[in-house]
């Protein structure tokens, strides 16, 4: 597969230990919004300080403080935020699978940590949910600096956990909404995808915008093993032994409609759906999805 040199190679991406680098150089690699930006506003209830930006109201610029230390301070209110955003990850058993370079979690784990810094930078407010069987952790969505840190920490530590319950973090998530926000959901979707559609076009009927990226290995999507192998469902331990190409044509067909019925689903009730490769560069995947959003909205 030929790579612009402008985009990062998974595997190269793999390297930098840091999430925040990371995040910061898939970032980099793509221009684009989220969503559109409404009218911004201002609430009674001051919670924190954040930089001058150009265009900021400077009625909102504490002069106190710009006496003491010479730079200019927005004062940060609770609701100043266009958007809130919740990114829910899928940390089960399976996400751990690599047929080669960056895992289904690691490629995950780095999608989040970027959408969560450019949320932040668009100084919206992000929130994150990582889950397996149960919520592993649930951080409310603020639009603060050492709020972004947290979640960056939460992502590090994450770990491959057990089998997969989608629904159960969305159904929570739902009863603690209390405005409409955007529920990006990261997984590899195996478990029962239409319980988890219906789910997700239940939140998307309550007003809330809803992305699903949907992240699979290579070799999940195209299948090329060649040696008779014995597959292991890393989720339940059930083994089988079989000649891939004895299967092939038969699993990709199997596949391939489960993934149009994945995609037609999602459309057809206002739900985004982007399908992710683990082998394709994450900022070039990004930039073309974030494209086709752009030219569809």
């Amino acid at each position: 597969m030929s790579q612009s040199n402008s985009f990062i190679d998974p595997a190269v991406l793999a390297t930098l230990d840091n999430l925040e680098m990371r995040a910061r150089v898939v970032v980099e690699g793509f221009i684009a919004g989220l969503h559109k930006s409404p009218k911004r506003g201002f609430s009674v209830e001051f919670t924190d300080y954040r930089h001058y930006y150009q265009g900021d109201d400077m009625r909102h610029v504490d002069w106190k403080l710009y006496g003491r230390s010479d730079k200019l301070y927005i004062k940060q209110y609770e609701d100043e935020t266009n958007v809130r955003a919740y990114i829910l990850l899928d940390s089960s058993a399976s996400m751990s699978y690599a047929s080669e370079g960056m895992s289904k979690l690691d490629y995950g784990r780095t999608l989040a940590s970027a959408l969560a810094y450019f949320i932040m930078r668009q100084r919206d407010a992000v929130g994150l949910i990582t889950f397996d069987e149960k919520i592993r952790d649930f951080i409310p969505a603020k639009a603060r600096q050492l709020h972004l840190i947290r979640i960056l920490r939460s992502l590090h530590e994450l770990t491959a956990g057990t089998r997969t319950d989608i629904v159960r973090p969305l159904t929570e998530l739902a009863m603690t909404l209390k405005q409409k926000s955007l529920v990006i959901l990261i997984s590899d979707l195996l478990e029962d995808e239409q319980t988890t559609i219906r789910t997700l076009q239940q939140l998307r009927a309550m007003g809330n915008e809803v992305i699903v990226f949907h992240v699979l290995d290579e070799q999940e999507l195209n299948f090329n093993f060649n040696e008779s192998s014995e597959f292991i469902d890393m989720e339940t331990a059930e083994t089988h032994i079989t000649s891939p190409a004895a299967i092939r044509n038969a699993y990709l067909d199997n596949l391939n409609t489960y993934l149009d019925d994945c995609r037609k689903r999602c459309q057809t009730s206002g739900v985004d759906y982007c399908l992710l490769n683990t082998s394709q560069p994450l900022d070039k995947a990004l930039a073309s999805y974030l494209a086709r959003r752009t030219r569809s909205a």
